[in-house]
């Protein structure tokens, strides 16, 4: 068997045969369709101990050439960065005729791999981008295979990036498996029009090491078949390897035939390629989305987005302001823009609304989304669109684009398609942004276990632990600048714009343990989940109202037929899925803001594909831009308004109740709030200390537009009677309702207390006064007062009495009754 030299990546690889130019390998049996023994050989996983040739050629009697374009490098980093070398299958004697149809006649079938190859030739091909299967543009019955070893590893599975479930007995893979090892199966992909096809995209099996190490190229023309080429594979399960064609190949159909494989036959690929214009693909285009917006629709780097920032602010200096709410790990600012009609400060009476994204660096349309967004708020705002100047002059508007921009310049480096599936998605120093987050639901749910919710542990604005602001603890410095900015501003709404899979989701997304003491099981209703983990907000209806607005708005969301996008629908075919049933994790951005903060926040998923092209930007503008619009819209749904005390001075840090929600706002610093709620009609409470509560019944409607209620507070005794508690050791207060008689040990106690308490006097002779006084009639006292007869000064209120807990009423010692 001939020698092998010249190494790829930590293993050898297929380097120069010996004996190229005419030699032939010493021993071995003739198999595979190009004349292999062992296609790529005996694989080594990325980590092998041991050094092995990869295959070895067989006993040919033909000479070998370099292919002119040859597959390109993984690029990722690691020791090697060169290009390696393929060969081709020596030419024929005989001379080869072209292909007999020109562009856009007939359909002929390219076989790749195999690889089912070049029909006509295009000299110096313009880059083409991806034809869709990792976005499922291509769809699932344009995918055929020869041959599945199970339903969950069909051709449909065969999409570049595509995830395996979470469990090792979840029914789909992640790959395109054959039933069996043999090099006669391939994978086919129909675009349903003719395109001219310039590389190919390969990827091994998610969860298991196996791959398709090498690839066989061949082209066949009809009715004639050209000679094949070869190509590499990949050389671990992850990532992902480009192949650019020598020449263009144009057809409708492109087929794969693995030729070598660690493991079991397992493929995951993407396609490049350019669609052509002819008649046959002509009604294929008629359902393509183009934007009629001049915006500027491209991936933008770090450098390039701060430059687009400054350019908008430079147009909309009027409403627009930048600034930047902290760093990376890397010293990167974190760069956030306000639309507003005043920008720079908080208005009294207007909700504040927050877009964010970029938690996970390699996940970047909602990075694009987010920058076209203000690019066309400022233009609407200039052209005088009604809809547009409405929404910045009566909302504070806060986008905020790259939340990890260091994890963004690592999954741009590697460029679209090319990183693979996690590369850029924690921060520099291996943080999840969007698990970072205090877990605040399992103390809530401990308290609630032991009866402990509200009066001795809150269900709203609950505190951060203490050992979590600690400067050791495992927090990351940009979440700890979220944080801060998410306390500063009074945000009422808001979402974070992730990727991987197409849906909203909403809190919660812990899953809440199972109860030691379980209340009485009830049937849930339609939209409710019957697993007990999912543990549901006091604000679930609003929270699956909003996830609507923005999921019903998006052109492609609802369009749940296909599936999710690595395994089955998990919204109901709606579009939206609680957090805990679909991902359950603990510490998400969502809970933390709901819990902690007034802000009611969301997760919107925007499809299958991470990293799109540049080209898919366009599409997806148009398939985002009324959901963007609509979602922000509903921040002025459900009630809005000032509290204040009778002289009209505003009071911050009040709490704003609504009966049948256990869970509170608080008012701003101006004393305004806002609460999102479904339409109905609501019993709603203002309270703040040092005041009395004041109740009101406020209805909300369907259209959009918050109904005002305000709330006018007057001061209270609370001050006085804690004043007076703490006179008496703090000790404990007992309430008596107006009209409720005291019980005879009530009585008892009370006379006790006052005997230790007052002291002793010789009572005075009938008929005659004290020397110096004179005697008078007992004055009217109300009945919700009481003094006693030593004191001058009583305690009195309105609503209710308040006696010393191991009190009791004696005769003589009151001069006013409590009934």
């Amino acid at each position: 068997m001939g020698a092998y030299s010249g190494t790829w990546g930590p293993h050898r690889a297929m380097g120069t045969p010996q004996g190229l130019e005419g030699s032939r390998g010493d021993t071995g049996t003739h198999s595979g369709p190009w004349g292999l023994q062992k296609g790529f050989g005996d694989f080594m996983g990325a980590t092998g101990d041991r050094e092995a040739p990869i295959g070895a050629w067989g006993p040919l009697q033909r000479h070998w050439r370099p292919c002119k374009v040859t597959a390109t490098a993984q690029r990722r980093k690691g020791p090697h960065r060169g290009t390696p070398k393929p060969f081709c299958h020596p030419q024929p004697k005989e001379k080869t005729s072209e292909c007999p149809r020109p562009w856009g006649q007939g359909e002929a079938v390219t076989v790749l791999g195999g690889v089912a190859l070049t029909l006509c030739h295009v000299p110096h091909p313009p880059e083409c981008p991806p034809i869709g299967l990792e976005s499922h543009r291509i769809e699932d019955d344009q995918m055929l295979a020869s041959s599945m070893l199970r339903h969950g590893l069909g051709a449909q599975r065969g999409r570049l990036n595509m995830q395996a479930g979470a469990n090792e007995d979840d029914f789909f893979d992640g790959a395109w498996c054959a039933e069996d090892d043999s090099r006669a199966h391939w994978l086919e992909v129909d675009t349903r029009r003719t395109t001219k096809f310039t590389g190919v995209i390969t990827q091994g099996r998610d969860s298991q090491i196996q791959g398709v190490v090498g690839v066989a190229l061949g082209t066949r023309c009809h009715p004639r078949v050209s000679p094949p080429q070869m190509f590499y594979g990949n050389v671990d399960k992850d990532t992902p390897v480009l192949t650019e064609f020598p020449e263009p190949v144009v057809a409708r159909y492109i087929r794969i035939y693995p030729q070598t494989w660690n493991g079991s036959l397992c493929l995951r690929l993407e396609v490049l390629g350019c669609p052509l214009s002819t008649i046959s693909s002509y009604y294929s285009q008629q359902n393509e989305v183009t934007s009629a917006d001049n915006l500027d629709f491209r991936h933008h780097s770090y450098k390039d987005m701060r430059q687009l920032m400054k350019v908008v602010n430079e147009e909309c200096p009027t409403i627009t302001r930048i600034y930047n709410i902290g760093k990376s790990s890397r010293g990167l600012k974190i760069y956030a823009m306000e639309i507003s009609d005043n920008p720079g400060e908080h208005e009294t009476g207007e909700p504040e609304f927050r877009y964010t994204a970029g938690l996970h660096g390699n996940e970047v349309l909602g990075r694009e989304l987010l920058l076209l967004l203000m690019q066309f708020l400022c233009k609407e705002y200039q052209d005088g669109n009604p809809r547009v100047r409405s929404l910045v002059t009566e909302t504070r508007i806060h986008l905020v684009p790259s939340l990890n921009p260091d994890g963004y310049e690592l999954a741009r480096e590697a460029g679209s398609e090319l990183g693979n599936w996690a590369l850029g998605h924690w921060t520099e120093e291996g943080y999840d942004l969007f698990e970072n987050f205090p877990d605040l639901a399992s103390p809530l749910w401990a308290a609630e276990e032991r009866k402990l919710v509200p009066h001795r542990f809150p269900s709203h604005h609950i505190p951060v632990p203490q050992h979590y602001l600690e400067e050791d603890a495992t927090v990351a410095v940009e979440t700890r600048a979220i944080m801060a900015w998410m306390e500063k501003n009074p945000f009422v709404l808001g979402a974070n714009l992730q990727g991987g899979e197409k849906l909203v989701s909403y809190p919660f997304d812990a899953a809440r343990p199972p109860s030691e003491t379980p209340a009485a099981p009830r049937p849930p209703d339609d939209y409710e989940d019957d697993n007990p983990e999912v543990h549901e907000t006091p604000d679930h209806a609003i929270f699956r109202w909003l996830a609507i607005s923005y999921a019903s708005a998006h052109l492609t969301m609802t369009e749940t037929f296909r599936g999710g996008c690595h395994t089955q629908d998990m919204t109901d075919s709606m579009g939206i899925v609680q957090g805990a049933k679909w991902h359950p994790r603990a510490g998400s951005m969502n809970d933390f803001s709901y819990l902690h903060t007034n802000c009611l926040e969301l997760s919107v998923y925007l499809g299958c594909d991470k990293f799109p092209h540049e080209s898919e930007l366009q599409q997806e503008w148009e398939n985002n831009k009324e959901s963007l619009l609509t979602f922000m819209e509903q921040v002025h749904r459900g009630i809005k308004g000032l509290v204040t005390d009778q002289q009209g001075e505003p009071i911050a840090n009040a709490t704003i109740v609504v009966g049948g929600i256990n869970h509170n706002v608080k008012t701003a610093s101006g004393g305004d709030y806002w609460r999102i709620l479904n339409p109905g009609e609501y019993r709603v409470s203002a309270r703040a200390e040092g005041y009395n509560p004041s109740v009101k019944t406020c209805s909300v409607f369907y259209d959009i537009g918050a109904t005002q209620c305000n709330f006018v507070l007057s001061r209270s005794n609370w001050k006085r009677i804690r004043e007076i508690m703490a006179m008496n050791g703090n000790r404990p207060i007992r309430r008596i309702v107006p009209g409720r008689p005291m019980t005879p040990r009530e009585r008892l106690r009370l006379r006790q207390r006052l005997r230790r308490t007052q002291p002793r006097s010789p009572a005075p002779q009938p008929g005659r006064a004290p020397q110096g006084r004179a005697l008078a009639a007992p004055a009217p006292v109300p009945s919700t007062r009481f003094c006693y007869t030593n004191k001058p000064s009583c305690i009195g209120s309105s609503a209710a009495s308040l006696l010393p807990a191991a009190a009791g009423p004696a005769p003589g010692q009151l001069r006013g009754s409590v009934r």
